[in-house]
């Protein structure tokens, strides 16, 4: 009997999302007038949110309903999404909004918003399912998960679950508390922590690739491939979130949480099964495998940076340290590298590069695949004799989603000339339709209960462990910053860094 594809029922079927009412904590603040409420308009307008669905925005900003639904429709003016708004759809949607003010902190709030849950299940037939958001500061994760738990909304008629978003802690030993309390009111399955990278569709995608086409998997190892490249740069600075850049760094910002992620993806084994535990083992048994730098590995394997002045396009461009709420002596990093080694036997050797800045050339993030040259090449080499570049896989994630594959072809005419051409794949030019924002695609599966893409507590926890070294060592240093100019690709350090195992950085 043959096997089944463990990818169908997804590729197939459109899920049915249950009754439920959502409560977004943090619901006056930045991340869900750009993101929440832009995916969930699309969501209605697309005709994929239950019949019997409510939503209930709390912060400490005092509104009324109607007022709480005319900032949320001033926000879908500001931030669109890309579903045009359409009055008749936005009234119907507007009318399942509605809004509870109050403190985090104080027990009263709570009560609120179980009279008003109640309400809702009466009035939308929500089934007494909740999900509740937690778009505050991180330092009131737990408060806000005591409050739940202490009023009696952890458990009802229906099922209970809550989101978080990163950070999941500041540092490892954080991390375990902020779990620990966490459970103290959820278990572990109704918790999801939300990374948004691991919503974008390209992201998702990597599973199609890898084990639903039969060519690409057997090369997928270290006899083929001789590194991976992961890169997220970005063109802006701090754009007015120096504060908070201060706390956070390029390190905790985007390499434990959002490349990591992307790593796990890339090198994991293939689940069994299209499930969330049989993926999420997968993904966390490969960040257990990375090898934990000790700390005289640091100085060679990873850089840290920080961008200076530059000018650029015509206008002058501050250093990170002339940004607004920044120390003028900030060792803040804005620009990490790192040199990371799956210890496994599918990856023994081959070096995963990760690197992550601020005011670099340009806005991109992509996973670059280099394979091994071919054992033995008879050709003299390509144009005017220059060597022949070993074939290379491109994942774009962003801005634009696709693959591209380059490999070497001979050009037209006498004599075995070669140069690189390249085959692309372009995500929305293919399939004719709009891509779902990872809001959308991750709202719905904590509707639905899929915790797929969501992130374990054991895969936190081993992400904090693989950047520990690197977080107990840089503040012990004194950097002479800035080390990179705004507008280029990084500190020179970065490219050393390559450079010792042979190799260079492919600049998109």
């Amino acid at each position: 009997m043959a096997l089944g594809n463990p990818f169908q029922d997804s590729l197939r079927f459109e899920r049915r999302v249950p009754p439920c009412a959502i409560v977004i904590f943090g619901a006056h603040g930045d991340l869900t007038r750009r993101k929440l409420m832009p995916a969930l308009y699309s969501l209605a307008s697309e005709r994929r949110l239950p019949p019997g669905f409510a939503l209930i925005g709390t912060s400490r900003s005092p509104m009324s309903d109607e007022q709480f639904r005319d900032k949320m429709r001033a926000a879908l003016t500001e931030f669109p999404s890309e579903n045009p708004l359409d009055e008749e759809i936005w009234k119907s949607f507007a009318n399942t909004l509605f809004y509870v003010p109050g403190d985090t902190g104080d027990p009263a709030l709570y009560k609120s918003i179980g009279e008003k849950l109640a309400e809702v299940e009466k009035r939308f037939e929500t089934g007494g399912n909740v999900l509740f958001y937690l778009s505050l500061q991180p330092s009131l994760y737990e408060t806000a998960a005591q409050g739940i738990g202490a009023a009696g909304l952890a458990h009802g008629n229906g099922w209970r679950r809550l989101v978080i978003e990163k950070p999941f802690g500041h540092n490892l030993a954080t991390a375990i508390e902020l779990n620990e309390a966490l459970g103290r009111v959820f278990p572990e399955p109704s918790i999801y922590r939300i990374d948004h990278y691991l919503g974008k569709e390209t992201v998702q995608n990597i599973f199609a690739f890898r084990f639903a086409n039969g060519i690409f998997e057997p090369i997928w190892n270290r006899r083929y491939i001789s590194q991976v490249q992961i890169t997220a740069a970005e063109s802006i600075g701090v754009e007015g979130r120096g504060a908070y850049y201060e706390e956070a760094g390029a390190l905790r910002d985007m390499i434990q949480n959002h490349l990591l992620q992307i790593l796990s993806t890339i090198g994991m084994e293939p689940p069994a099964v299209y499930e969330a535990n049989a993926v999420r083992d997968e993904r966390a048994k490969l960040l257990r495998s990375v090898r934990i730098m000790k700390p005289e590995d640091v100085a060679t394997n990873a850089v840290p940076g920080q961008y200076g002045p530059a000018h650029i396009g015509g206008a002058d461009v501050p250093g990170y340290r002339q940004e607004p709420g920044v120390k003028t002596d900030s060792q803040t990093v804005t620009y990490a590298a790192v040199t990371l080694y799956v210890e496994n036997w599918r990856w023994a050797g081959v070096p995963f590069y990760l690197r992550t800045g601020k005011r670099l050339p340009r806005q991109v993030t992509d996973i670059a695949i280099h394979f091994n040259a071919a054992p033995h090449a008879p050709f003299s080499g390509g144009e005017n004799g220059t060597p022949i570049d070993p074939d290379l896989l491109i994942i774009r994630i962003q801005p634009e989603e696709g693959l591209s594959l380059r490999f070497v072809s001979k050009q037209p005419g006498q004599g075995m000339r070669l140069r690189p051409v390249s085959m692309d794949f372009d995500y929305g030019a293919s399939f004719g339709a709009r891509e779902p924002s990872a809001y959308e695609t991750l709202l719905l599966d904590a509707m639905l209960g899929d915790s797929t893409l969501y992130i374990r507590q054991d895969a936190v926890e081993a992400s904090w462990t693989i950047v520990e070294p690197l977080l107990n060592s840089w503040p012990a240093q004194q950097f002479e910053y800035p080390n990179y100019a705004a507008g280029s690709w990084g500190p020179k350090a970065a490219d050393e860094m390559l450079a010792r195992h042979g190799h260079a950085w492919r600049n998109p």
